[in-house]
């Protein structure tokens, strides 16, 4: 399995007492070489650690998070959404994604979304 083939990869984020915590994540391939876009709630977790430690590493996984692979380092930055990211989850997820956008706007939770784009040179 690749990262072009892959449906979860386990996102490794710094907290500030120095310790990780990594969690299984959706990705879909960014335009940009060795970039990918991951979403999440603005007030995760994640999104917090990533303001303070840009630096994280990402491993193939399963749904559960059990490892595929190897980490690799990489960079990660929040960034605006925008329809293309949005469609490229469509695609990569389908019926999954769709199902689980319909609810997310039902309860009003598409606005607490943010978008981080994770680079992993070589991935």
């Amino acid at each position: 399995m690749t990262f072009a083939t892959a449906p979860y990869f386990n996102l490794k984020t710094q907290k500030k007492n120095g310790t990780f915590v990594d969690t299984p994540v959706w990705f879909v391939r960014a335009p940009e070489a060795d970039a990918y876009h991951v979403f999440a709630n603005v007030s995760s977790g994640k999104v917090k650690r990533i303001r303070n430690f840009e630096a994280v590493q990402v491993a193939l996984c399963n749904w559960q998070g059990k490892l595929l692979g190897e980490w690799k380092p990489g960079q990660a930055e929040l960034v605006a959404e925008s329809d293309a990211i949005y469609d490229a989850f469509r695609a990569k997820y389908r019926m999954t994604f769709r199902v689980f956008d319909f609810f997310s706007k039902l309860f009003g939770k598409h606005k607490e979304r943010q978008i981080i784009r994770v680079v992993i040179p070589s991935a």
